[in-house]
């Protein structure tokens, strides 16, 4: 299993024809697939000029903007979806952002690393911090400014009024519906404001 069947299954929870707005989107590659294969519109936010670039070149429509800001820029309800893939873990504010993805969005779809996965979980016992295809960086040199599991998350979107439409975790490309928290290493909610 690969990192794009990991894609297609996260753009399976995009509905066909969505304005979709993708934080944190990387060089586009998400949003090109998704106006590529499920006939999505919308834009990219991203901060790193290289991916800026890359996003250009791929003809995804992309805003230079640094999330900690904030979405003030967008009206509420202006897209259908919100993508954070891989983007939570790099923010400051996580609260925040949430609730600016439920205000801005219909949807919200988000993934991240689930640090409590077992193998995770194994490095920590024996002392270390993990290394793993999700988390690859060691602890000095990482980008993440937190980790989380996916039980965390289940209480953060509580927290924050959001109603789970959809769960599941990943692992090696297939999702994982039995004990997530425990047996993926991605994690992957899809929610609507409660």
């Amino acid at each position: 299993m690969s990192d794009r069947q990991s894609l297609e299954l996260i753009a399976g929870l995009v509905p066909t024809g969505s304005r979709v707005l993708d934080l944190g989107c990387g060089s586009g590659e998400t949003l090109a697939y998704l106006r590529d294969r499920r006939q999505c519109s919308g834009y990219g936010i991203e901060i790193a000029d290289a991916n800026v670039l890359a996003c250009e070149q791929r003809g995804v429509n992309v805003i230079q903007l640094n999330l900690e800001e904030g979405l003030a820029i967008f009206e509420d309800q202006s897209f259908d979806v919100v993508l954070q893939i891989d983007t939570l873990q790099h923010l400051r504010n996580t609260e925040r952002m949430l609730m600016e993805t439920a205000r801005v969005g219909r949807i919200g779809i988000v993934s991240f690393p689930n640090f409590a996965h077992w193998p995770n979980r194994l490095s920590v016992v024996s002392g270390r911090m993990p290394v793993t295809k999700a988390l690859p960086y060691e602890w000095y040199d990482t980008p993440n400014i937190r980790v989380s599991t996916y039980a965390d998350f289940e209480v953060l979107a509580r927290r924050c009024g959001l109603r789970i439409l959809d769960a599941f975790g990943i692992q090696r490309g297939a999702p994982v519906r039995r004990c997530p928290n425990l047996m993926a290493s991605v994690a992957v909610f899809k929610f609507e404001r409660a």
